[in-house]
């Protein structure tokens, strides 16, 4: 058996790589993360496995798969004499993410807690270390951009069809996922259609709309970078480019009309965050196809225009926007017990305060070191995406790169307006697109390492637990 990041004295094609090689193969990393995705997004948030609670979610046990995948591959792995290491921020800086959750977490259990809090607080930890299965093996085990691409394009699909589910639901005015309960051993909680302004508000598979809107303009953003790459392939049909655009229109329709300010400030964040990486000639079609899209949702829902309008000038009225605004004015009170390290992970329940903010539930939870630490995560990962698209020569990593920088800073701004790592669709694709970030900055750094030395036996250049980078010629056709 092979370890991830064992070395390889001839080409082998990004088709071959895995993370365990030998006479019984374990699927690649791609595939591995690939189901995460599909548990992720078909499964909805608030199915689980019966006595498990919170912990039953499909898509988080099998982060735990893969965070044992990863530590059992850790174990063997060995590196090769005079191999570099490539130094990576994103791991660094979610190591230190962790580190502060589990200092705040054995503050809290050290100081006693309310059987209440016990569990909450035992499940965020466990719910973390599955988040860091599905990043850790991400960023040691996506090795190319034909892994990279693979996986956004599923991310991209799987949004798209999340986001044909929710108007089905808003056509049908029907939740259509209640067969769930009469699958044995599985128990249904809380979710399903909402309601404002008289108008039906559909979560997809998530537990909330807002978890579902966060999630359809995080991909939003690699929908269109798909458009503009022909879905990250060599061969690029028009057919192909045609239904990436396709499926950015459907994406952006459903999200303007979910009726939410979350929705239509991460739509528009997207979206003119993403015109500056088009070619000059499809900026233009760009923007005049958001105007045509708007357009024609305002002529075909009667009652959409000045719904959405309500949604802005009326803010100050708005029960949501006001109990945001106390909540913040009482951050500094619930801060106050632990403001460094918080009073623990988990442990601040709904009951006693709802903040709709994930940065001020953090900031109670984990202290200001938490927030700096998340924050950190997150600026690394997008640093780290945007480094890729600043080194590459290739457009596929240097588009990619941008739009993978834009969708994490998206849900970053989104979190604002919601707990969003309460929520696992969205928590779950916000480490997945962080591992990205990360994978894509190894596969433009590996990408511009001379493979040869002068006089050496031909040996692919090493980094963290990762050095199969296979030469162009062997991407798939690319040459």
């Amino acid at each position: 058996m092979k370890p991830l990041g064992a070395r390889h004295t001839a080409p082998r094609v990004a088709a071959e790589h895995t993370i365990f090689a030998g006479r019984n193969r374990i699927p690649d990393a791609v595939s591995l993360v690939t189901v995460y995705i599909v548990l992720l997004f078909a499964i909805p948030s608030n199915v689980t496995i019966n006595g498990l609670g919170s912990l039953g979610r499909p898509a988080m046990l099998w982060g735990l798969v893969l965070f044992a995948l990863w530590v059992l591959s850790r174990l063997g792995w060995r590196s090769t004499p005079g191999g570099g290491r490539l130094a990576q921020p994103v791991r660094t800086a979610f190591v230190i993410y962790l580190v502060i959750t589990l200092v705040s977490f054995a503050a809290a259990m050290l100081r006693g807690q309310p059987a209440a809090q016990v569990s909450p607080a035992i499940s965020t930890m466990i719910i973390l270390i599955s988040s860091a299965g599905v990043l850790l093996v991400i960023m040691d085990g996506v090795r190319t951009m034909n892994d990279v691409g693979a996986l956004l394009r599923r991310i991209a699909i799987g949004a798209a069809l999340l986001a044909a589910l929710a108007l089905l639901q808003v056509l049908t005015q029907q939740y259509l996922l209640d067969f769930w309960r009469s699958v044995p051993g599985l128990s249904v909680g809380f979710g399903g259609l909402a309601e404002r302004n008289g108008q039906v508000r559909a979560a997809a598979t998530a537990t909330h709309p807002l978890e579902f809107v966060t999630t359809i303009n995080a991909a939003l953003s690699i929908c269109v970078a798909a458009a503009l790459s022909g879905g990250f392939r060599t061969g690029r049909s028009r057919a192909a480019v045609w239904w990436w655009w396709g499926a950015t229109a459907w994406i952006a329709v459903v999200a303007l009309t979910g009726l939410s300010r979350t929705a239509i400030i991460g739509f528009i964040v997207a979206l003119a965050a993403m015109i500056p990486a088009a070619p000059r000639r499809f900026r233009a079609w760009v923007i005049a196809g958001g105007i045509v899209i708007t357009s024609m949702l305002v002529v075909a829902v009667p009652g959409l225009a000045s719904s959405t309008l309500r949604l802005f000038t009326g803010a100050a009225e708005d029960g949501s926007t006001l109990s945001r605004t106390d909540a913040l004015a009482r951050l500094g009170e619930f801060m106050a017990p632990s403001p460094l390290i918080g009073v623990g992970p988990g442990t601040f329940l709904p009951e006693y305060y709802i903040f709709d903010n994930e940065w001020a539930v953090s900031a109670i939870q984990l202290g200001i070191l938490g927030v700096l630490a998340f924050a950190g995560m997150l600026i690394a990962a997008a640093w780290s995406a945007g480094r890729a698209r600043a080194s590459s020569r290739d457009p596929d990593v240097r588009i990619a790169g941008y739009a993978l920088a834009v969708a994490v800073l998206n849900t970053a701004l989104q979190f604002a307006f919601f707990d969003g790592l309460s929520f696992p669709i969205a928590a779950g694709l916000l480490f997945v697109l962080v591992g990205l970030c990360g994978a894509i900055r190894t596969v433009a750094t590996t990408e511009a390492t001379p493979l040869f030395a002068a006089g050496a036996t031909p040996m692919y250049p090493s980094s963290d637990a990762l050095s199969t980078f296979p030469p162009r010629s062997a991407r798939d056709g690319r040459g």
